[in-house]
C-alpha cells in the first residue's frame, strides 16, 4: 500500500503542475495539517484514494470551509484495508486564551484518554497521525514547536509501525529530519509531501 502524506505547505508538484498519473498508484492520502481546504478537496476530486486529515494549528478556517470529500480523523481511529490509523491534530498551546487546535500537554493527554475505548476496541493502531511531533523527537525548543510527551508514551505503549507528523518546516533554518526511528516506530515528517509504503 502506498500512502501519500502531506503537511504545512501545498506541493507545487501536485497542485500547480498536476498530472493525474502522479497519484494513480496512491492508495491513501493523509494530511497532517496546515493545508488549505481547497488543496485537500482538489486532491480528493482528482484521486481515487480517500483523503484523511487532522487539524494543524492554523486550520481555523476548516470550521467554515471544511475540505470537501475528505475525512477528518482528528480524535478518531480510522481503519483502511486493515491498517489502523489514529489521528490527533493540533500543536502545543502558545496563544493562551482558547485558540482552536492548540493544547497544553495536559489537554492533549485528556484527548488521548477519551480515546481509550477506541484503542481497546481496535487493539491499538498501526499509524499515528499528528500535526505536532513528539517531545524531543525532531521538535524544537520554542514553545510553539515543542512536541508532546504523551505522544512518546503512545509510541512506547502501542509500538506503531509509523508516526507521521508535520509542523516542523524544512525552511526553518534548523536541521530538518525527514525520517528517523524511535524504538519500533519509523517517524516521518510529512512537510510538503512524502510517500510511505506498507
Amino acid at each position: 500500500m502506498k500512502i501519500l502524506v502531506l503537511a504545512d505547505e501545498e506541493s507545487k508538484y501536485l497542485w500547480d503542475y498536476f498530472d493525474k498519473s502522479k497519484v494513480e498508484d496512491i492508495d491513501l492520502i493523509i494530511s497532517c495539517g496546515d493545508l488549505s481546504p481547497q488543496y485537500l478537496s482538489f486532491l480528493a476530486t482528482f484521486s481515487k484514494a480517500p483523503v484523511l486529515y487532522v487539524h494543524g494549528n492554523h486550520d481555523v478556517c476548516y470550521k467554515d470551509t471544511p475540505p470537501e470529500g475528505c475525512i477528518c480523523i482528528d480524535g478518531a481511529i480510522y481503519v483502511y484495508k486493515g491498517i489502523r490509523i489514529m489521528g490527533l491534530g493540533g500543536s502545543m498551546e502558545y496563544k493562551f486564551g482558547g485558540s482552536p487546535h492548540q493544547y497544553s500537554e495536559r489537554a492533549m493527554y485528556f484527548r488521548i484518554l477519551k480515546m481509550k475505548l477506541k484503542l481497546l476496541r481496535h487493539k491499538g493502531f498501526d499509524i499515528l497521525i499528528t500535526h505536532s511531533p513528539a517531545y524531543q523527537i525532531n521538535d524544537s525548543d520554542d514553545l510553539a514547536h515543542t512536541g508532546f510527551k504523551c505522544f512518546r508514551k503512545l509510541l512506547e505503549k502501542y509500538k506503531p509501525k509509523y508516526f507521521v507528523h508535520g509542523h516542523v518546516h524544512i525552511n526553518y533554518g534548523r536541521d530538518f529530519v525527514r525520517e528517523s526511528e524511535y524504538m519500533d516506530t519509523t517517524i516521518i515528517n510529512a512537510f510538503e509531501r512524502y510517500i510511505i509504503e506498507i
